[in-house]
């Protein structure tokens, strides 16, 4: 089953940012994407707005864009007009991984027809799906290096997560965990961990693999939380909760951005690029989705071990190159903003314990968002 990959002559980037739509009365979830989206084409026709799994969520998705802080300035000005939008309408724009009390299995599907059709074979899990993420594409030149990089990239799965991690809680429970949407979604039985392959003709005879016993028609698409999309020729990383904050996402894109050229360079120069054993790998995605910034992580097939937040401040230093060259200087510094003030579960968990109330947690997550409008 041939697998088309588009390849991308120069390593641009694309973003795909899930925000939900909460009632500012109750704070609970609101299936208004419709109405919300038909409203901001009309605002600002140019921003691509689609509808997602869930009618309470709408996207942002950027153009083609050379840096991160071109891909700020898109999200910003989606964000614009969906905010816009939700005054009009009375409701209110809200982002994280998960919503701290929203009730799962009482939320409507979205009208796109295979999501109806994803719930009927998934069932239980399917209708846990109450989670939002960020999506990073970054183009790549050839598919011969798209595993070698994905493989390498998980490398990093816990860095890239603990900067977003905003999902402590769970139907009104604080789960313990920095990020529950990421034990959430590997439920399902398409997503979760891509395999450790070696080559784009092992990834064609999987995918043939895969559309023969007949898991493709069923969902469409593999949801590993890093794999290629070939009809953009790019990797795709969908390892970050969705954050609250413009500035956290700004330095996710960028981190992700700076990484992937990085180890592509280092990979045309013929360096080798460190994997982890796919038991360390697995290890390092429960640590980031259990702590966070606190998580102590493997950083080398020796089983060495660091704190993340330790390995993030140093890669900030080892990037900051790339994000010279790349023009994304600023966004790839905001790194170190978030691990000396700390990630939105952070922030979430304090408000709770404080207040003993996860509504003030929801207000806070709007008012960060709308912060993101300025300049």
């Amino acid at each position: 089953m041939a697998q088309t990959f588009n390849a991308s002559p120069k390593p641009t980037i694309g973003v795909e940012w899930e925000l939900a739509i909460a009632d500012p009365e109750t704070r609970d979830l609101v299936p208004a994407a419709h109405e919300l989206i038909a409203r901001a084409e009309q605002i600002d026709p140019d921003v691509q707005f689609e509808h997602e799994f869930l009618a309470n969520t709408v996207e942002i998705v950027t153009p083609v864009c050379q840096n991160a802080s071109e891909a700020t300035a898109a999200l910003r000005r989606g964000l614009q007009a969906l905010s816009t939008a939700a005054d009009e309408q009375g409701v209110a724009l809200w982002a994280s991984g998960s919503h701290p009390f929203a009730i799962a299995a009482k939320q409507k599907v979205g009208e796109k027809g295979h999501y109806s059709e994803i719930i009927e074979r998934t069932r239980y899990w399917g209708n846990q799906m109450l989670i939002w993420g960020l999506h990073v594409h970054v183009g790549i030149s050839d598919k011969g290096r798209v595993w070698p990089l994905i493989n390498a990239l998980m490398t990093y799965y816990p860095h890239l997560l603990a900067l977003t991690a905003s999902s402590p809680a769970w139907e009104g429970i604080d789960t313990g965990y920095a990020s529950n949407r990421t034990m959430l979604y590997q439920q399902l039985p398409t997503a979760g961990m891509p395999y450790q392959l070696q080559s784009w003709q092992e990834w064609e005879s999987f995918m043939q693999d895969q559309d023969i016993s007949g898991v493709i028609s069923h969902t469409g698409s593999m949801h590993f939380d890093i794999r290629p999309a070939g009809k953009w020729g790019t990797i795709e990383v969908r390892v970050s909760d969705a954050s609250p904050s413009l500035k956290e996402t700004a330095a996710v894109v960028a981190l992700t951005h700076c990484l992937v050229v990085h180890l592509d360079e280092k990979l045309a120069r013929g360096e080798d690029l460190l994997v982890l054993q796919p038991w360390h790998v697995a290890e390092n995605k429960w640590r980031a989705a259990r702590y966070g910034l606190e998580a102590i992580v493997i950083t080398s097939r020796a089983t060495d071990e660091r704190l993340v937040s330790e390995e993030l401040l140093d890669l900030v230093e080892e990037l900051a190159p790339v994000a010279r060259r790349l023009g994304c200087e600023q966004e790839l510094a905001w790194v170190r903003d978030v691990v000396e003030e700390g990630a939105p579960y952070q922030r979430q968990r304090a408000l709770f314990e404080e207040t003993g109330s996860w509504v003030p947690v929801v207000d806070q997550s709007i008012a960060e968002l709308r912060g993101g409008l300025e300049g």
